[in-house]
């Protein structure tokens, strides 16, 4: 993989994690602030890293790939 593939890659997973991060504290931050920070942890990778693989990234990827392969007039 090159350089530039890797450098969009980790582009488009940050643009799917930021704010699903965001979203997340925002609707469950309060719910959660009496946790530990272990425990905090542990729920939000469980809820968002099977978000992101499997329908974050592949929806980025899908209206990317759409966006690109239309053809300028």
């Amino acid at each position: 993989m090159t350089t530039k593939a890797k450098f969009i890659s980790s582009l488009k997973i940050w643009i799917v994690i930021y704010p699903s991060i965001t979203l997340f504290l925002h609707f469950f931050g309060e719910l959660l602030s009496g946790m530990p920070l272990y425990q905090k942890t542990l729920i939000l990778t469980i809820s968002l890293v099977p978000w992101i693989v499997f329908i974050g990234l592949p929806l980025l990827n899908a209206l990317t790939g759409f966006i690109f392969s239309q053809k300028k007039v």
